[in-house]
């Protein structure tokens, strides 16, 4: 049983390192800037192939009632938020700024947590780690060499996103819905929304204008890109059901860091003394956080 979990982990941050760094590549090197197509493209197709495993039985998704669908649209926009802004932050950001950024949704879910929870006590060790990768999200635009404020500005979107939908979850477990059921109504939702975005934002016009659109590269680019999306979600939901809550955390962080230490080997990362600080003190607060909630689900 406990190789099994291994392997499990393994697969998944295999499929986390790729799905990233093929997102990066179409993203960033392709420029395919273009969010409400891409994210609307991958959403698409992860419906699509979530729908069909249902109804071939390789998951289990029951019916979901009109009632819970409706409770649950709240969440869907919270990540069409998290993926959109998540697009525009990582098209302009390197990878392991990126992911210091997104470890301010922690801070930013726990003063959510504490405003809705005012006689939760404060766990030191906790609090440290928290405010650890809170100085160095702030800290990071100064010492980045090349700072981009547009794309700070989108990762903040994405990580007051990716916090709000984390305070969502737990508040509505009480809705009968799956984790798998949840994300079969984002997946809709998201493709309805991000298609009727597409024209208003300029998305569309732009894209028919893109100098690679009838490039292979692009296109086998968005094809893996879409079915590691899907792969990723699957990966994590079973990861989670399978493992301790501390466990799942411990992947999620040796997934992340992986990604950290390849991505200058497979992007161009400009970076100092200074900002790989903010990174790794990031990191050393996101460790510290894992640790902290060894016996909590918060």
């Amino acid at each position: 049983m406990q190789w099994r979990r291994h392997v499990t982990g393994l697969a998944f941050s295999l499929v986390f390192v790729v799905s990233y760094f093929t997102n990066k590549f179409v993203l960033s090197v392709l420029n395919f800037t273009y969010p409400t197509l891409f994210q609307g493209w991958q959403t698409f197709i992860g419906a699509i192939l979530l729908l069909v495993s249902g109804k071939l039985g390789w998951v289990e998704i029951n019916r979901i009632t009109r009632s819970a669908a409706l409770s649950w649209l709240p969440g869907s926009l919270l990540f069409v938020g998290n993926i959109y802004a998540g697009s525009r932050a990582l098209s302009r950001l390197d990878i392991p700024f990126f992911f210091t950024l997104q470890n301010c949704s922690h801070p930013f879910s726990y003063v959510i947590f504490k405003v809705m929870r005012r006689e939760q006590k404060t766990q030191w060790l906790k609090f440290i780690s928290l405010c650890l990768m809170l100085l160095s999200a702030i800290n990071l635009p100064f010492y980045d060499p090349q700072v981009d404020h547009s794309g700070y500005l989108w990762a903040v979107c994405h990580l007051a996103c990716v916090g709000a939908y984390r305070v969502f979850q737990v508040h509505h477990k009480s809705v009968n819905l799956s984790d798998l059921e949840q994300q079969c109504i984002n997946y809709l939702f998201s493709v309805l929304l991000l298609a009727v975005a597409a024209h208003p934002t300029g998305d569309l016009t732009g894209a028919l204008e893109f100098p690679s659109l009838q490039s292979h590269t692009f296109h086998c680019g968005c094809c893996a890109s879409a079915l590691l999306g899907f792969l990723l979600r699957l990966a994590t939901v079973k990861l989670k059901s399978g493992l301790s809550f501390e466990h799942f955390g411990v992947w999620i962080f040796l997934s992340k860091v992986t990604a950290m230490l390849l991505s200058p080997f497979i992007f161009s990362v400009n970076s100092n003394a200074s900002s790989l600080l903010c990174v790794v003190v990031s990191h050393v607060g996101e460790s510290l956080l894992i640790y902290s909630e060894r016996d909590t689900h918060v």
